[in-house]
């Protein structure tokens, strides 16, 4: 069976950081599918869940998009509150298989670039991911009910679709500058879900 991969807020043309042959992607753009030649379902995940069944990709991936999930949203008239960014985390780790990878890669505080655009409305900082991984797992208290691996966060200057686990001389010398000059605004979560094997499809 192909390895299974999505993005979410792909718009049109999804990214495929691991290079799985079946690529798929979400978008709150209802033209998105029609003018794209992958599957691309269309969903808003500020709102809703991931319109996928469970334990279904290999691999997620997340460019720019983290910071436009709010965390808490409030019904006035039930006067009642949610946290659609837990949610997302909890429907992210729903749909990946056990040991799945989320790659993530999104402007970070203390970077300008975070609090730039005013549609940015979930600021990250390099402590963030303590809510979603072992061994803390903070968001409990909020109801994510899964768990992932940090493998690891780096800081990065957004410029491909993945940052080397290995890179080479040259790339080290040039993340050195871009930290150095300050380019480097956003960061990247690579973990893997933690489930049951048994829970596979």
């Amino acid at each position: 069976m192909p390895l299974k991969h999505l993005d979410l807020g792909c718009g049109t043309r999804p990214k495929n950081p691991f290079g799985h042959p079946d690529l798929h992607g979400v978008d709150i753009r209802a033209d998105a599918a029609a003018l794209s030649n992958a599957t691309i379902a269309t969903a808003n995940l500020s709102v809703g869940p991931i319109p996928y069944t469970d334990n279904y990709f290999d691999s997620v991936s997340a460019y720019d998009f983290f910071e436009h999930i709010p965390r808490v949203a409030v019904d006035h008239t039930s006067q009642t509150s949610r946290f659609p960014f837990i949610e997302l985390m909890n429907e992210i780790w729903r749909v990946l298989k056990p040991d799945g990878v989320l790659y993530a890669v999104t402007p970070a505080f203390p970077h300008e670039k975070a609090l730039r655009d005013p549609t940015h409305v979930n600021i990250i900082t390099t402590k963030t991911h303590r809510y979603f991984t072992a061994p803390e797992v903070m968001a409990r208290m909020y109801g994510f009910a899964g768990e992932f691996r940090l493998i690891r966060q780096c800081w990065v200057h957004p410029r491909g679709a993945y940052e080397p686990t290995n890179p080479g001389f040259a790339h080290r010398l040039r993340a050195i500058g871009e930290r150095i000059s300050g380019q480097q605004s956003h960061l990247v979560w690579e973990f893997s879900a933690t489930k049951k094997a048994a829970a596979s499809k």
